[in-house]
């Protein structure tokens, strides 16, 4: 009964949510509406039901929009929850377009893509088209020559059915001899400064699982941004976070953070799991992952992207609506849970 009462709550608070919108738009975007409220209602019940069996549920999502933060100093203000492609990734292109609605509809202006990400960016751009002009894009690149890394942009432009990307990222830079390739004669940067003066990208970032590579590229180049893990784990159990944080504030550079739900690794003889999409084993749901989000955001830094498995994406929305810091008595709360855990990166990766 009570997962009734709820469920009517929630779809009431969607359909003036959509509703509202659809008096001022065309035919055309007045059906795209009504299907994102198809398409709430179907998961508010969705969601409900998981509540029922979890014994929890994340907080009644608010009226308020995701707050901003500046980035950096390229200008621009991005929501502090940002839309990491994979939660499009071998979704239909109905409920691409629906989740992505909704995310413009909540706040959300910061969309982040990779061509590793499956077909995510084969659904991420019809279903952002709409609201491009709005939206910070970001994609990244796995090609570390210039060869390499000017096919997969010119290719990821065409997918995501855009002139230009906002910001341009090198791709997950761990070794430091993928540094050097990048940064060299022939390397991918010079694809990245040719680009930008062509128009087709605007800043420049990369992302890092590796704190010694992630030092030594902030001190080689002035990247515009950075996108790392920033997770309560990593930071108590592994030393791992800190020096990053510290070096990209000196830069001034746009900091975005990864990780902020994950806890450990998933244990080696477990074949399935609970979060298809998540590598590496997220934080309890709901409570234990909406705490580790907060702490992220409780640091300096723009914006968080959270997994991309769509729970975990509407519970991050939700908290971030409802963002405020953590109380002293709730961080010593997720810190003890994290005590003893495996972390999921650890110092000295850039081998």
């Amino acid at each position: 009964m009570e997962a009734q009462r709820l469920f009517a709550k929630v779809l009431h608070a969607n359909r003036a949510r959509t509703f509202r919108g659809i008096s001022q738009t065309s035919p055309t975007e007045d059906h795209m509406k009504r299907r994102v409220f198809i398409r709430q209602a179907s998961i508010t019940a969705a969601t409900v039901a998981s509540a029922a069996h979890l014994n929890a549920m994340a907080p009644s999502t608010p009226a308020a929009p995701i707050a901003r933060r500046k980035l950096g100093q390229t200008g621009e203000e991005l929501s502090l929850i940002g839309f990491g492609g994979i939660v499009v990734m071998n979704e239909t292109a109905g409920e691409s377009s629906n989740i992505v609605a909704e995310a413009v509809d909540r706040g959300v202006n910061y969309f982040d893509v990779a061509p590793s990400y499956g077909n995510a960016q084969e659904r991420l751009g019809p279903a952002l088209a709409p609201y491009r002009k709005n939206c910070f894009l970001a994609c990244k690149t796995d090609g570390r020559t210039r060869d390499d890394s000017r096919r997969q942009l010119e290719e990821s432009l065409r997918l995501l059915k855009t002139d230009h990307l906002d910001l341009y990222q090198f791709h997950a830079l761990t070794k430091m001899t993928e540094l050097d390739t990048v940064l060299g004669p022939g390397g991918a940067m010079e694809t990245m400064e040719a680009a930008r003066k062509e128009g087709k990208i605007r800043f420049i970032g990369f992302s890092v699982h590796s704190a010694e590579t992630a030092l030594a590229a902030m001190d080689r180049y002035p990247f515009d941004t950075i996108l790392f893990p920033l997770n309560w784990v990593l930071f108590t159990q592994a030393g791992f976070g800190p020096q990053i944080l510290e070096k990209a504030q000196e830069k001034k550079m746009g900091i975005l953070a990864l990780k902020s739900m994950a806890k450990t690794v998933w244990p080696a003889n477990q074949k399935t799991h609970s979060a298809p999409k998540c590598w590496y084993q997220p934080a309890a749901f709901p409570q234990e992952a909406s705490l580790g989000l907060r702490w992220t955001l409780g640091h300096p830094i723009t914006a968080a992207i959270p997994p991309g498995d769509e729970r975990y994406f509407r519970l991050a929305m939700d908290t971030a609506q409802n963002y405020k810091p953590l109380e002293p008595h709730e961080e010593q709360t997720l810190l003890a849970g994290g005590r003893g855990v495996e972390p999921i990166f650890h110092l000295g990766n850039d081998v």
